[in-house]
């Protein structure tokens, strides 16, 4: 299986990727207890598979997913494109220390990262959340000295407003924003997704299968206690957990007739979205790994995509993406 191919950006900034990627970060941190054999078995998987786009942090773990993920991709270098994030400054114990846009904090960051990763350039180096402390365009200007020193090849933001978008852009081209969107998270079509197109600024999507929720597998209510899920995400708490659950029952159904599993439904309509969007579904899972590959397979009419938003509407989705939205620029 060799999947097919996008672009993220243009001109310059432009990045050709795999139509999937894979999220890294529940291999060290978030979703419980990671099992590394697993991890590293999922992240060769992926390369066999054809899968190209690697997403981690130096939050994640704190710092021991861009050393897993540099681990594994030992010798394969030449078939990946690494991604991964400064901004949410943490310590080695895991403590959180807050937002960090300065210049020099991203020339520490970018090169701690690349001595952990074992690389000698980032594909793609994202701001992970804006520091509203920080000009945009100081952050940017400093990004945009790493690309030109080599470090660097692509940047971008995570989690910004059109606004800061806009201006970010304008210092530095950005190859692509990454925010969460899937059926259950659409704000971003009103405005952000408009501007994205209008610069040449790809989207990648974290989280495209709501968590989890969507893949209409997942025992909301059995989850580990060391979960996040359990306490950050409104939509898995009490009545909004159910109402959200209802909405999935409906996708397991339009799979059903579809022949395919609901999780790859919901994975190929956020592919149906446009060629610039490149979703990367995180998993710890080759099995999962694997279901979610297939999803590129899947090709959706315009009646399938109706169906779908009619089974899963945009505003019937209840709660927040966070319990605390104050990190994320608006």
């Amino acid at each position: 299986m060799t999947l097919p191919r996008r672009t993220l950006g243009r001109g310059s900034a432009a990045l050709d990727v795999s139509v999937l990627g894979l999220g890294c970060m529940g291999m060290s941190d978030f979703y419980g207890t990671a099992d590394e054999a697993e991890a590293v078995a999922t992240l060769h998987r992926a390369l066999d598979l054809g899968v190209t786009l690697l997403d981690t942090a130096d939050m994640y773990g704190p710092f021991t997913n861009e050393r897993l993920v540099g681990g594994a991709i030992a010798g394969r270098r030449d078939e990946v494109q690494i991604a991964t994030k400064f901004g949410n400054e943490r310590r080695p114990d895991g403590s959180w220390v807050g937002l960090n846009g300065s210049p020099d904090y991203v020339r520490r960051a970018c090169d701690a990262s690349l001595e952990r990763l074992g690389v000698e350039r980032i594909d793609l180096y994202y701001q992970h959340r804006v520091d509203p402390r920080v000009p945009i365009e100081d952050t940017v200007g400093a990004l945009g000295e790493l690309v030109a020193a080599g470090k660097v090849r692509g940047i971008g933001l995570s989690e910004a407003s059109a606004a800061t978008i806009r201006r970010a852009h304008a210092v530095h081209p950005l190859t692509a924003l990454q925010t969460e969107y899937s059926l259950f998270s659409r704000d971003l079509e009103a405005e952000i997704l408009p501007t994205l197109r209008e610069l040449g600024v790809g989207l990648v999507p974290y989280s495209p299968l709501g968590r989890g929720m969507l893949t209409g597998a997942l025992d909301a209510a059995a989850l580990d206690p060391d979960d996040f899920r359990t306490t950050a995400y409104p939509r898995f708490m009490g009545e909004a957990r159910d109402a959200n659950l209802a909405l999935v029952e409906a996708l397991v159904a339009l799979a059903r007739d579809k022949g395919c599993t609901p999780g790859q439904l919901a994975l190929a309509w956020v592919l149906a979205q446009g060629d610039d969007v490149v979703p990367i579904p995180g998993t710890t899972r080759v099995r999962h790994l694997e279901s979610n590959a297939a999803a590129a397979g899947i090709a959706l009419t315009a009646e399938d995509l109706a169906a779908i938003e009619a089974a899963v509407p945009a505003d019937a989705v209840v709660g927040e993406r966070y319990a605390s939205m104050r990190s994320i620029d608006r």
